[in-house]
């Protein structure tokens, strides 16, 4: 039994550069091996700081005449690597989920969510074309979008595709030049956008690609000539990303990790809230910053309770679930259980030893579903972004308590509640400091247009990823006021 396809040879990555594949000279190679099966499917080179800056110099000629190009002609370009995208989409989710442990279906699904981001950039040439007013007689203002030049993503490993994906379309049809600079743990996926990109035609350093790790994202974060960043990723490197960026004048958007509360209240609906929470804590094994990792029991929810470890429990690892990144997370991950049962919490389904029978998988990387109950907010297991297929059951006797658990946590990305009542799913949208909320639903992801981002530690900087809001990251607004002639009857604004 086969989960997903490997690649049948081992991939040599390179970074793309002025439309040419390149091998940083004297770059240490990486091995990148399948979370599946622990085999080497892959090689990246990790560039220094000189090798980043060469992919820099060699996107600086394409800029004036990209910037210069009309928008619906910037289209085009984008038209032709969404109907390639499709026609390769079985390939990239296989290649995607070879990669990041994801299931092929969910590897798929985060591909199906970039082809929205690439549908709403689609939509700019018609929506987003500035405004012009005549303010007083004779006098009128307007405002025009102008890119920011330069600009870089910086990518996780846990969303290969879809991640880059929030960030290069919408960038590049608002005239940008993008360099991406995926995980190297996942560095196939983004070779394979880069080709499908040179497919469509988009011209010679438009797009570019820099693999490496730490010192790669230091040297883009650095790099006087790149204007905007946006990076997603653990709460400390964005952090770190965001002070680095925004004091050298940088526009910078990080999105950081999480840690989202589901609130079940007593009314909530028992088939609905059990399986909505089992797919929100073991979707992509829990690697992914919309799980919901910490259950809130408001009340007697027992019979919900049981149901969820029931539901858990029948997941199949492998086919049902996919597999952790890599053998470190695994030993974090459960270091973290045996922390969580030596502080109180009670173990009552333990996914430790959980694998896919067969020899093929005997050398991946593997947690099954765990759930802790009785856990309390003090525990790290309530506080800390575990990022795995983890659920933390914190019980409380009233709504008001949950809302103060999940407002505790410094963390501002998702939270979610199950209810049937009106006033109590108001109570917590209004009541909640998450960014995106929920109500009987267990990741809550705006849909395009809608923008996607959390607040606090989730969060630095301004805006949202997605969406309308997204524009302001990869735009500057340069405002016009013209007068052609003095008027006799003009108004003091004249």
């Amino acid at each position: 039994m086969s989960f997903v396809d490997l690649p049948e040879n081992v991939v040599l990555c390179r970074n793309l550069a002025g439309g040419e594949w390149r091998m940083p000279e004297g770059a240490v190679l990486l091995d990148v091996r399948s979370p599946y099966t622990g085999t080497v499917i892959g090689r990246v080179p990790l560039t220094s700081a000189d090798g980043v800056a060469e992919v820099i110099e060699a996107a600086r000629p394409a800029l004036a005449s990209w910037r210069a190009m009309p928008v619906r002609e910037r289209t085009q370009y984008l038209f032709r690597f969404r109907h390639l995208l499709e026609k390769d989409l079985n390939r990239l989710a296989n290649l995607a989920a070879s990669e990041s442990g994801k299931t092929v279906a969910e590897a798929r699904a985060g591909l199906l969510k970039g082809l929205e981001v690439c549908e709403f950039a689609l939509s700019l040439q018609n929506l987003d074309s500035g405004s012009h007013l005549e303010v007083s007689r004779g006098v009128t203002c307007e405002y025009r979008r102008e890119p920011m030049g330069i600009v870089a993503g910086i990518t996780p490993f846990n969303f290969p595709a879809m991640v880059p994906m929030w960030m290069f379309p919408i960038s590049l049809t608002l005239g940008n030049v993008f360099i991406l600079k995926p995980s190297e743990k996942v560095p196939l996926t983004a070779c394979a956008l880069g080709e499908l990109m040179h497919e469509a035609g988009y011209p010679p350093g438009v797009f570019s690609i820099v693999h490496g790790g730490k010192e790669a994202v230091d040297a883009l974060v650095v790099h006087p000539d790149v204007k905007a960043l946006a990076f997603v990723g653990s709460s400390a490197v964005a952090r770190h990303v965001y002070i680095q960026g925004s004091a050298r004048g940088k526009r910078v958007l990080a999105l950081g990790g999480a840690k989202n509360h589901l609130i079940i209240a007593p009314d909530a609906d028992p088939d609905l809230t059990a399986q909505a929470v089992v797919d929100s804590f073991t979707g992509c094994a829990g690697q992914r910053c919309m799980a919901g990792s910490v259950l809130v029991a408001v009340g007697d929810v027992g019979q919900v309770l049981t149901d969820i470890v029931r539901r858990a429990e029948k997941l199949e690892v492998g086919p049902g679930m996919g597999a952790i990144i890599d053998n470190d997370a695994v030993a974090r991950l459960e270091t973290a259980i045996e922390r969580a049962a030596s502080e109180g919490a009670r173990v009552v389904l333990d996914g430790r030893g959980k694998r896919p029978q067969g020899e093929a998988w005997a050398k991946g990387h593997w947690l099954g579903p765990t759930i802790l109950d009785q856990v309390r907010p003090d525990m790290e297991a309530a506080r800390r972004e575990l990022f795995g297929p983890v659920l933390s059951i914190i019980r409380v006797p009233t709504l008001s308590a949950a809302l103060a658990v999940e407002n505790a946590s410094p963390y501002g990305n998702a939270a979610s509640i199950f209810t049937t009542s009106g006033a109590v799913a108001q109570a917590v949208v209004e009541g909640v400091n998450a960014g995106m909320v929920g109500v009987n639903v267990g990741v809550p992801v705006p849909r395009e247009p809608f923008s996607f981002g959390g607040t606090g530690e989730s969060r630095f900087g301004h805006g949202d990823i997605t969406g309308p809001s997204s524009l302001d990251l990869w735009t500057q607004l340069k405002k016009v006021t013209r007068k052609w002639s003095a008027r006799t009857d003009g108004s003091w604004m004249s």
